[in-house]
């Protein structure tokens, strides 16, 4: 990766971290849209894999609690680490263009969730099928393009949780999903030495962008920030779709 690419990158996963920092998800789907503009979509999947286990092990310590969220959320945590798992090693051949298409719909989902409440709330008797069902999604997501924020971002709606504990529980859980997509990479050669390498040093950028998001998150409403971000998700999603369409 030349100097030029590098700088463009730390760029991209600050301005990712930032995003996660202010809303607690969205980092992976941030830096690989932005990476793939100059990057095949494996390449910036592989090189978010250690930032994103990284910044919500941050976020998780943070938020504290953690054997209350492992406990409250352990049904979700096991069917996504199956998921995730199982449609990285399914999708391993899935070509480019499909990737880019698929990241740009996940994206504007990712989007019209955050930006309304689109997912009724639901009794408390339903939430073990919630769990299940929102995991597996997630685990689809997450296998394919390691950006599950949407269909988490949808589960947490229906409990109607507020802001702290949005940010535990979408920690702990991007965390333990980000394992097995890590190992399965490694396993499929996607993330080779030096990659990995680069990967663990965009750490660095990625948590001083997350520590900017949080001051935003803890000291102001946000929400003018906030729409500012939605509207560069739109953006970046329909350019997604847009290079899928004419790729190559």
């Amino acid at each position: 990766m030349d100097h030029t690419t590098l700088i463009v990158a730390c760029a991209a996963f600050s301005f990712a971290g930032a995003v996660k920092g202010l809303a607690g998800i969205g980092m992976p789907t941030a830096a690989i849209a932005l990476m793939t503009l100059f990057l095949d979509p494996r390449t910036a999947i592989a090189l978010v894999l250690f930032p994103m286990i990284g910044s919500n092990a941050w976020q998780l310590l943070r938020a504290g609690q953690l054997k209350r969220a492992a406990r409250r959320y352990a049904l979700f945590a096991g069917v996504l680490l199956a998921g995730v798992a199982v449609t990285a090693f399914a999708t391993q051949n899935t070509g480019d263009r499909a990737l880019l298409a698929f990241l740009g719909l996940v994206i504007l989902l990712f989007v019209a969730v955050s930006w309304r409440g689109l997912v009724p709330p639901l009794a408390a008797r339903y939430d073990k099928g919630a769990q299940v069902g929102f995991a597996l999604f997630a685990g689809v997501v997450g296998g394919m393009t390691a950006g599950w924020g949407a269909p988490l971002a949808m589960y947490l709606a229906t409990k109607q949780v507020d802001k702290d504990e949005f940010v535990r529980a979408s920690g702990f859980l991007i965390f333990v999903g980000s394992l097995p997509l890590c190992l399965a990479y490694i396993q499929l050669g996607f993330l080779t030495g030096p990659l990995a390498g680069l990967s663990a040093a965009m750490l660095i950028p990625t948590l001083i962008g997350f520590s900017l998001g949080e001051i935003f998150r803890n000291r102001l409403t946000g929400e003018g920030f906030r729409t500012a971000i939605l509207i560069v998700f739109v953006l970046m999603g329909l350019n997604l779709l847009r290079r899928a369409i004419w790729y190559g």
